[in-house]
């Protein structure tokens, strides 16, 4: 018979836990930054699991064309992880190191030359999550910052929106207005021409000029809005489990087609916020 002498518990995940009013939130550094948990009033509104949660998209989101980007006259490639494009950068894949963390808020950081992450460029990118003191929203930051050559970079997340939240309740529905959508092409990349936004479901970005605001509601649940000054929004709702409602600085191959160059004195910075009330 077993006893818990011979079976110890297994020791719980690492994570930064952060706490206020009826919210809490787990983020775990050692699987790629990602916030694990998002639960308010003890309801998880974020899909479990290694791979979920929410992810830093760093230092590309997206798909990238064949795994290929330019930065001048020289040409990088980077490991294809969805055939035939590289998608959503290396950071979702590092161990982050916590450089801070009190009640509500931490940040962290990793190395671009990290050596498990393949980046031609040294420089340093920086998370920090913020929960306000009333726990009413949730606000993440990135910075990508340039130690020596500059080099084009995209930053963003991808949250997994639990769709139903269950205990027999509705499935939420998503609100945003977009100005346009990007066409997608036959390989799931931007074709460069903007259409009239189209029903979904989706797999697709759109253009935002005056900064993402997307809402979700779960009848009777909880209402939540997402907003960023960032005017690039990927949607994705093809999964029956979530949905992903994705601000970042620019669109999907965006290291080809729209490049942001980061240079020393000019890092980039992008910004979101969650924030919640409930309906019941």
């Amino acid at each position: 018979m077993s006893t818990d002498r011979d079976t110890p518990p297994a020791p719980p995940a690492a994570g930064v836990r952060l706490a206020a009013g009826a919210a809490e939130v787990t983020v775990r550094p050692d699987n790629g930054c990602r916030i694990s948990s998002l639960r308010i009033g003890g309801t998880e509104l974020l899909r479990q699991g290694d791979r979920y949660g929410c992810f830093p998209m760093v230092p590309w989101c997206g798909r990238m064309d064949h795994g290929q980007f330019r930065n001048g006259g020289e040409l990088h490639r980077m490991p294809v992880n969805a055939a035939p494009h590289a998608i959503h950068g290396t950071g979702r894949n590092l161990r982050w190191r916590t450089a801070r963390s009190r009640a509500t808020e931490a940040a962290f950081t990793y190395d671009l030359s990290d050596p498990a992450a393949p980046w031609p460029y040294p420089g340093r990118v920086t998370q920090l999550v913020e929960l306000a003191e009333d726990g009413g929203s949730l606000t993440l930051t990135m910075g990508v910052e340039a130690t020596a050559d500059s080099f084009p970079a995209q930053a963003g997340w991808h949250p997994w929106f639990l769709r139903n939240l269950g205990e027999g309740g509705a499935d939420g529905t998503l609100d945003f207005a977009p100005e346009w959508q990007e066409e997608r092409g036959a390989d799931h990349l931007p074709t460069g021409r903007r259409t009239v936004p189209a029903p979904g479901p989706w797999d697709d970005c759109f253009g935002m000029p005056g900064g993402v605001r997307a809402t979700l509601t779960w009848p009777g649940r909880l209402e939540l809005t997402v907003t960023s000054r960032a005017e690039w929004v990927v949607v994705y709702d093809e999964q029956e489990a979530a949905v992903c409602v994705e601000p970042q600085s620019g669109p999907p191959n965006g290291l080809n087609t729209l490049p942001r160059l980061v240079t020393p004195i000019d890092p980039l910075e992008i910004s979101t916020t969650w924030s919640w009330r409930t309906l019941s």
